[in-house]
């Protein structure tokens, strides 16, 4: 059975702040813990005005302190804007508060522009090449195998499992090589996929934290009672990919009917692409959607993901997308 877990960008919606960001956060992941959710996820961005997660370790203790047996982390951390004993540390003191529940996952991309950046590492100067010893100092740290010559305290010990994420080959490269489960961005950047996952799978080794390829894959998700209702409240996402592609990011705004029609060809068909791994629908129509991507990609276990305005909507959607997952899975072990 393919597993499934919550990718929430802690969106900050039009007239609202970050606060009211952080609290709906909060009810979302008390509501996915019972839903069955496996974990709940944040992503580390820096910038955006629609993005609360910044702060992605502060905000993941927010989220594991209101919830009570969902695994919480991140998805991810972008290990180079960081020294990886500032993220033992972190990931130390949230394992020490919420013993096996936290997971750590790793990118190498900036979550930001260049501006940004320069301005949380002082320097570009850095080798971006660096990232796979970054990784591998990190995991020396959590294993306190005193190779490089600091503890973390806390953080030596720590059972905080890693992660890689990645939207391009690289990142399944070094998942493979270093044997941890993989996580790709299929739900913004799908190009990829296919021949990610195959090098991934062929490449594998096993390590100390992972005997066998583990596979999770993005994957956006708006569902309501209706095709008709969840095509409308989908055009907030829409209007918010348009915009951070056009070099505009914004606050995630109501959605507006027709929206599509407004864009032209050219503008519908960059959507298309960018949201390619999508479900938009019914309850029925996105288990078939879930359906059919699972069958093409063998995934074992789906990072759903969807950006509604309405907050009550929003749970409403994971709500019923965890249905058809459930409903996937009864079916399938009917047919064993």
């Amino acid at each position: 059975m393919t597993g499934y877990s919550l990718l929430d960008l802690v969106p900050i919606i039009e007239g609202g702040d970050a606060s009211l960001a952080l609290a709906h956060a909060a009810d979302l992941a008390r509501q996915a813990e019972q839903s069955g959710y496996n974990r709940y996820w944040v992503a580390e961005h820096h910038g955006m005005p629609g993005i609360a997660s910044a702060a992605t370790s502060v905000v993941i203790g927010h989220i594991a302190g209101a919830t009570k047996t969902i695994r919480v982390g991140a998805g991810g951390i972008m290990l180079p804007n960081h020294a990886p004993l500032v993220i033992a540390e972190q990931f130390g003191t949230l394992d020490a508060l919420y013993p096996g529940r936290i997971d750590l996952g790793l990118g190498r991309a900036p979550g930001s522009d260049q501006t940004v950046s320069r301005a949380l590492r002082r320097t570009l100067e850095s080798d971006p090449q660096q990232f796979p010893r970054d990784v591998m100092e990190l995991q020396s740290y959590f294993a306190d195998d005193g190779q490089t010559g600091v503890r973390a305290v806390p953080g030596g010990g720590a059972k905080v499992p890693l992660w890689i994420l990645g939207s391009s080959l690289f990142g399944a490269q070094l998942a493979a090589a270093l044997g941890l489960p993989y996580a790709f961005a299929s739900h913004f950047a799908p190009a990829a996929l296919d021949q990610a996952i195959a090098i991934y799978r062929r490449d594998f080794k096993p390590s100390a934290q992972l005997s066998k390829p583990h596979v999770m894959l993005g994957f956006n998700v708006i569902a309501a009672d209706s095709d008709e209702e969840a095509e409308y409240l989908a055009t907030s996402q829409q209007q918010a990919f348009v915009a951070i592609r056009t070099g505009r990011a914004i606050k995630l705004p109501p959605p507006v009917a027709g929206y599509r029609d407004t864009l032209g060809a050219h503008g519908n068909a960059v959507l298309d692409q960018v949201l390619e791994c999508s479900a938009i629908g019914s309850r029925e129509t996105v288990a078939r959607g879930l359906a059919a991507f699972i069958e093409r990609t063998g995934a074992d276990e789906l990072m759903l993901t969807g950006g509604i305005y309405d907050a009550e909507k929003r749970r409403r959607s994971f709500a019923l997308a965890a249905e058809a997952m459930q409903s996937l899975g009864a079916q399938a072990a009917a047919a064993e």
